[in-house]
């Protein structure tokens, strides 16, 4: 027997629907910056525009990119029924680049002095997806 209720009486996991395009183009070697501008909801093109900005030191470009990638993602949860709060499993796929876009937001936060922000981004990701804070570290 398959139990799908959830039994803390919290709200039930949000799940985005697949968008395997910008997912597969960049898996492709596709940059970026292009699947970003052809895919501009693709919170998973905006968090990779923010991880390499990060790698090459341009934090306050990671963060306007993380931060656009975290909007983007928010709409998309809005969309999908999400409250404002309750779980984005990282293990659903279409999740991961709003997950990755809050991590990298945290992350810029950090690096540029804005401890409030990265505290609320931080604990936000621990309670969207245990599972990916640990992952993302």
């Amino acid at each position: 027997m398959t139990i799908h209720e959830n039994l803390l009486g919290g709200p039930p996991p949000t799940h985005l629907p697949d968008d395997p395009e910008p997912r597969e183009q960049l898996a492709g070697g596709t940059a970026p910056a292009e699947v970003a501008a052809a895919h501009p909801t693709s919170s998973l093109a905006w968090a990779q525009l923010a991880d390499d900005a990060f790698e090459r030191g341009a934090v306050v470009e990671s963060y306007a990119y993380a931060r656009t990638g975290y909007h983007r993602g928010l709409d998309a949860l809005r969309r999908s029924g999400w409250k404002g709060h309750g779980p984005v499993p990282w293990e659903h796929e279409p999740n991961r680049g709003f997950l990755r876009a809050l991590h990298a937001l945290a992350r810029a936060a950090q690096a540029i002095g804005e401890q409030e922000e990265y505290e609320r981004c931080t604990q936000f990701l621990k309670d969207s997806s245990p599972t990916a804070a640990q992952t993302l570290g």
